[in-house]
Parts: C-alpha cells; sequence; structure tokens
C-alpha cells in the first residue's frame, strides 16, 4: 500500500479514534446502565437483540461461514464475542471500576491472543511482541496492586470477570483469523447467533427486567451497545485499516485503556489513581505493539538500508 496522502491520513485518522471511542464507551455506558434497575443480562440482551437484527440482512447474504469455521470455529465466535464475553465484563462491572475493565479487557485480549496463536495459528513471538506483552502483564499487576493486591477483595473479584472476558474475546479473535473471517462478517456470526441462542433463555428467565425500566435506559444501552459498539465501530475500523494499512490502524486500539479512563471521569465521576494512570499507560503502550502499530525504523549495519519490524510485512486482523 502506498503511503497516505496528509488528507487521507486525517480521515483514516479520525476513523481510528471514533473506533477507539465507541470500545472504550460501551464500557463505561454499561457501567452507567448497571447503577440504574437494568442488570447484565438486560444489557447483554439489548447489545444482541439489536445488534443481531441489524446484521442479520448481511449474514443472511454471507452466510455463517461453517465450512471455513467448522463446528468447533463456529462455538468459539458464537461464545467468544457473544453473550459470555458481554456477560463476564459487564458482571465485573459490578466489583470494579471502568478504568479497570479497560485497562484488563483491552490490554488482556493481545495478550491472550499471543499466547493461543503460537500453538492454534503457529505464530512466533518476536523481539518486539515480547516487549510488549511485558509491557502489558506489567500494567495489569499495576491495576490489581492498585486495588489492595490482596486476593478476594471485591475489586479482584471483577478484574477476574475482565480477564475471563478477554479469553472469550481472544478465541472469537483466533478463531476469526484461522478461517480469514473480515471483522464484519465475523461479529455478524457471533451477534445473529447470539440473538438465536441467548434471546430465547434470557425472555424466559429475565425477560421482565427490561419491563421495569425507564425507556430512556433503555434506549441508551441499545443505541450505545447494540449499534455503535456491535456495527458502527467495525466498520469504521475498517475503514481506518483500508486507508492507513493493517499496522497503521492498529494504533488506534491501544487507546481504549486510556480513553475508558478518560471517559469515566465526567461520566462516572470514577477517577484512577496515580498507580492506575501508570498501569494504563503501559498497557496501551504494549497494545500498540502487539497490534502492529508502526514503530521506528531500524537501519540494516550491513545494506545501511531502513526496514521495519518483519511482522509488519504479515497481514493483520484485529476484532472489539
Amino acid at each position: 500500500m502506498s503511503n497516505p496522502t496528509s488528507a487521507e491520513y486525517t480521515r483514516g485518522a479520525l476513523y481510528g479514534l471514533a473506533a477507539a471511542g465507541i470500545w472504550a464507551g460501551w464500557i463505561v455506558v454499561a457501567r452507567l446502565g448497571l447503577r440504574t434497575s437494568l442488570t447484565p443480562w438486560d444489557i447483554a440482551a439489548l447489545r444482541f437483540g439489536v445488534g443481531g437484527l441489524l446484521l442479520l440482512p448481511y449474514l443472511l447474504r454471507k452466510g455463517f461461514a461453517i465450512d471455513r469455521l467448522g463446528w468447533i470455529g463456529l462455538a468459539a465466535i458464537v461464545l467468544g464475542c457473544g453473550a459470555p464475553m458481554v456477560l463476564l465484563v459487564n458482571a465485573g462491572l459490578l466489583f470494579a471500576p471502568a478504568a479497570h475493565a479497560g485497562a484488563l479487557f483491552s490490554g488482556g485480549v493481545p495478550l491472550i491472543v499471543a499466547l493461543l496463536a503460537v500453538p492454534f495459528l503457529h505464530e512466533a513471538f518476536t523481539s518486539g511482541k515480547r516487549v510488549g506483552l511485558a509491557l502489558i502483564l506489567a500494567g495489569i499487576i499495576g491495576v490489581v496492586w492498585s486495588a489492595g493486591g490482596t486476593i478476594g477483595t471485591p475489586q479482584n473479584i471483577g478484574h477476574v470477570l475482565f480477564l475471563g472476558g478477554a479469553f472469550s474475546w481472544a478465541c472469537y479473535t483466533v478463531a476469526m483469523r484461522h478461517a480469514r473471517l473480515d471483522g464484519l462478517h465475523a461479529a455478524a456470526v457471533a451477534a445473529v447467533g447470539t440473538l438465536i441462542l441467548y434471546l430465547p433463555v434470557y425472555a424466559i428467565v429475565g425477560g421482565a427486567g427490561l419491563l421495569e425500566a425507564l425507556l430512556a435506559d433503555i434506549a441508551l444501552q441499545a443505541f450505545v451497545q447494540g449499534f455503535l459498539a456491535a456495527v458502527v465501530a467495525l466498520v469504521l475500523y475498517g475503514r481506518a485499516v483500508s486507508i492507513l494499512g493493517a499496522s497503521g490502524g492498529a494504533a488506534f486500539p491501544a487507546m481504549c485503556p486510556a480513553m475508558t479512563a478518560v471517559l469515566g471521569i465526567p461520566i462516572l465521576g470514577e477517577w484512577p489513581t496515580a498507580v492506575d494512570w501508570i498501569a494504563i499507560i503501559l498497557i496501551s503502550i504494549g497494545v500498540y505493539i502487539v497490534s502492529g502499530g508502526p514503530l521506528p525504523a531500524r537501519r540494516d549495519a550491513t545494506v545501511g538500508a531502513m526496514v521495519s519490524d518483519p511482522e509488519d510485512l504479515t497481514p493483520h486482523r484485529r476484532a472489539r
């Protein structure tokens, strides 16, 4: 891909920033919704009820891609990006602040993906990836330490749930890469699959909860979770990648931990501690490196030519 012009770069950067902002925003808005009468089950139902219906026409054209995924891959897509992931993160928000969710969930995904990619995708650990993973791990430890560090504290319960959500999303990501599905197609499979499997169970067990919620609370969650996070963010991210390239587009999700913390201040009144901020910065840098963000070129001493990290030469896909 040729280098984008200034106008193209600006447009691509705006797409990437908007996608990262939505991914950060759904965590903050979910935490806000849990302060109302809505439960994690309600928010998941709104996300996949709206998102599944919106993506149903697209999936009817593209299909479930079982020939490429297989039944195990299909299960990894539907469960990894579906109700289990959302329920784990939303339940974690009952115990820990949104900034911790942004750090542990957004940071934990590339860490776990890198570990799963070795046996399942046969991807090697480059030196740059090892550095990025070390920064992510240090940031995760910092977040837990700032919460008190004692096993069994209420915030630690949330931390475990956030990492569980990250593991679910990592399984989704590995299955998507293995089957070579584009992000919107994989999201459509997950959303419609969850609509079919989760919504009937929810309607029988806990559907009455939505009838007691305020219409404004329902509308906010439906718009942010079902429309923005499940559909718009993936379209925006795809456009950013098409303009800036895979590594350039991958830089923007690295901003999610910091953006989540910043959005949590005015919306939730949650102020990260100094240790939280340091951990968020470490995780953001680590995610940037691991996800393929462009790094300064190094000079080859033999030929005196500028070369980039060899990993930048391989296609890269990332999903939220």
